[in-house]
């Protein structure tokens, strides 16, 4: 594990070293889209295939529908649910509201996982977080805004839709409308041939399909940017022929290996999950998001979904949901599917993330050794840490962070320069840890 540990230090600190301070890549420090109309030089343009691209991420993950079409989620008519802060002092740092004294980020000091000091004032800053919100027994204790996010405002979530997602589809389950022992194919006739034509719902909950794609980003020729094009969540180069839109693509998709014999984290299987829902239910997956979560919690803003360009919808990252929201949604997984006087979740369907997924397969994987004693069950990291900690995570730095026996949840959307959380892992994994320790003790 040490080798281990000092090869990917080496790997992630020459990764990080020349990227420069996080305050000079604001959108307001390089003047991006600033003003109207912005300089010609500053504009941001879907053709340009900014959408990831760093620094211009930290304006498009905050302004993902004025790049690509989206579908609503819409939260109900109703008066929004509360999310009470406990009493304020002065606030510091850009927009930084309800900084209590005994949550000084700058005072919560811990050492990382590669052995180095740290703080988790360090901890926002480093990893270019666009919004951090902690709710401690369902009070806002800490709620800061940088960059083009505000309030008001939604982010996108990246494989935080996983998450999100992945409880509808569970919910379908517990509601007798779906089976998770059931194959993907059997609801999709269409992905006959294909890797989900025998895998299980369950297979594609807990990532364990076997399937010819490779996730790794840094890889220009992986299939996670080719699935990427097909949906057009990039511009398409002149003289494309590949598959047009994320359902043909999916198809193009074989069998590698069995079903059940490995945890490979692939974004696939949650496309291949929303595609199922809709299609059982005959209902869209931005509506069922309304109808199974937005609503029932109370929802403060409408949340949307990116589409492809025949209308499909990003199942395993396109959600963008405002900051509060994305924390309420993680306070009803805390409090076993209740918030806000409802049941938004049947309790069993919570329970069974908590109970985690094959801690041994997990181990086998090794892309994933920084969760060490880890699992991945329902579209949810497990910590299986003393606290019992899990979480939604999403590259570029988005994570929902939810830990039971401190009673918090942390809310955090980012628009770091680097995709693969390998790059924030080393600091944020024990920071948030940290984060718990300090509100559970004091």
């Amino acid at each position: 594990m040490q080798t281990t540990l000092q090869a990917l230090r080496d790997e992630v600190e020459q990764a990080l070293a020349g990227l420069g301070e996080p305050e000079a890549s604001t959108p307001q420090a390089l003047g991006m889209m600033q003003g109207f109309p912005p300089r010609p030089d500053a504009m941001v343009r879907f053709e340009q295939d900014r959408m990831l691209a760093a620094p211009w991420n930290r304006w498009t993950f905050s302004h993902v529908r004025e790049l690509m079409p989206t579908a609503g989620v819409w939260r109900g008519g109703g008066t929004p649910s509360a999310l009470p802060a406990q009493p304020q002092t002065a606030s510091s740092g850009p927009r930084a509201t309800g900084v209590l004294p005994r949550l000084d980020l700058a005072q919560v000091r811990y050492t990382d996982l590669f052995g180095r000091p740290a703080d988790c004032a360090q901890m926002v800053r480093q990893a270019y977080t666009d919004g951090l919100l902690v709710l401690h027994r369902g009070h806002v204790v800490h709620e800061q805004y940088a960059g083009e996010l505000r309030p008001e405002r939604q982010h996108l979530a990246m494989s935080i839709t996983k998450s999100v997602f992945g409880m509808v589809v569970a919910q379908l389950a517990h509601e007798g409308v779906l089976s998770l022992t059931a194959t993907a194919g059997h609801y999709v006739p269409e992905l006959a041939g294909s890797a989900w034509e025998d895998a299980t719902l369950q297979h594609l909950l807990d990532m364990t399909v076997g399937v010819a794609y490779s996730e790794d980003y840094n890889n220009a020729e992986a299939e996670v940017w080719r699935h990427a094009l097909a949906g057009r969540m990039r511009p398409r180069p002149p003289g494309y022929a590949g598959p047009m839109g994320f359902y043909a693509s999916l198809r193009t998709f074989r069998k590698q290996g069995e079903h059940g014999a490995a945890f490979e984290y692939k974004t696939v299987n949650s496309e291949v999950l929303a595609w199922v829902a809709a299609r059982a239910t005959g209902i869209r997956m931005a509506d069922l998001v309304s109808q199974k979560l937005w609503q029932p919690l109370g929802a403060e803003h409408d949340a949307y979904v990116m589409l492809d360009d025949h209308g499909a919808e990003a199942g395993g990252g396109g959600l963008c949901t405002s900051l509060r929201d994305l924390a309420r949604f993680g306070e009803a997984m805390r409090c076993d599917g209740h918030f806000g006087g409802r049941q938004v979740l049947a309790p069993e369907v919570v329970a069974e993330v908590r109970r985690g997924g094959d801690r041994l397969l997990f181990a086998n994987s090794p892309a994933y050794t920084l969760i060490e004693g880890g699992s991945y069950h329902n579209q949810w990291w497990l910590t299986h840490n003393a606290h019992g900690a899990f979480m939604g995570r999403g590259i570029f730095g988005q994570n929902l962070y939810i830990d039971p026996a401190a009673e918090m949840v942390v809310a955090r959307y980012a628009a770091h320069p680097l995709a693969a959380s390998r790059y924030t892992d080393p600091l944020t994994l024990p920071g948030l840890h940290a984060l718990a320790l300090a509100l559970r003790d004091g």
